[in-house]
C-alpha cells in the first residue's frame, strides 16, 4: 500500500514539475520539507496524532509551508495529510526525488571499500561509472569496512558488483568443498 500511495502522489508531482518546466525548482523544495520534516521529528509525531482533526493538520502544514515552497506542494502536503496519508510523505518525497534524478540521469552510488579510497581513487571510480552506465552524473556515497579486506562492493540501485576479498574467498571456500576425492580414484 504504501509503495502504491509513493508513486501515485511522486508521479502527480513529477507530472506536474515536468509540465511546468519547475523540475529543479520541485525537487529542490521537496528535499528542503523532508530536511524540514526529520530536522523536526515532533511535527511528523502532531501530523500523525489521532485526535487531531485534519483540518488542523493541513492549517499546521499551510502555516509552515505556504509562502515557502510553491502551491503545487503546499496542495499536494494538504491533499496527502485529507486523504490519511501522512504516515508516507517521506516516500513519496523520496520517490518523486529519485524520478527527477532518473529523468536527469543522475545515479546514486553507494560504495564500500576495505580502506579509505584516496580523491584520485574516487575520481577515477566516477568516470568508469559514467562511462558503463546511462547516467551522466553519480551522487557518490563512500563506506568503509574493513571486514572486506580488500576490494570494493559497489551498489546502484539493485545491481551490486561485488569485487571485494571477502566474497572471492567465500567463493573459493563453496567451490572447494563442492569437490570431493573419491577413494580409489589416486594413484600411489
Amino acid at each position: 500500500m504504501a509503495k502504491l500511495v509513493s508513486k501515485t502522489y511522486g508521479d502527480a508531482l513529477f507530472e506536474i514539475a515536468r509540465e511546468t518546466d519547475r523540475m529543479d525548482a520541485f525537487c529542490e523544495e521537496a528535499q528542503g520539507v523532508q530536511a524540514v520534516l526529520n530536522k523536526h521529528e515532533e511535527i511528523s509525531k502532531l501530523m500523525l496524532h489521532p485526535k487531531i482533526v485534519k483540518e488542523e493538520k493541513i492549517r499546521i502544514m499551510e502555516n509552515m509551508f505556504k509562502g515557502r515552497v510553491s502551491d503545487e506542494l503546499v496542495g499536494l502536503l494538504c491533499m496527502i495529510i485529507d486523504k490519511g496519508h501522512f504516515g508516507e510523505l517521506e516516500s513519496v518525497l523520496a520517490y518523486f526525488v529519485g524520478e527527477v534524478k532518473e529523468y536527469k540521469k543522475i545515479g546514486t552510488a553507494y560504495v564500500t571499500s576495505a580502506m579509505e579510497l584516496s580523491d584520485a581513487q574516487k575520481e577515477q571510480l566516477m568516470k568508469k561509472l559514467i562511462q558503463t552506465t546511462e547516467y551522466v552524473e553519480f551522487e557518490m556515497h563512500y563506506d568503509v569496512d574493513a571486514a572486506l579486506i580488500g576490494g570494493m562492493v559497489i551498489r546502484i540501485k539493485d545491481r551490486v558488483v561485488d569485487s571485494s576479498i571477502r566474497t572471492k574467498l567465500y567463493d573459493l571456500t563453496r567451490e572447494l568443498s563442492k569437490i570431493q576425492l573419491k577413494v580409489g580414484e589416486c594413484a600411489p
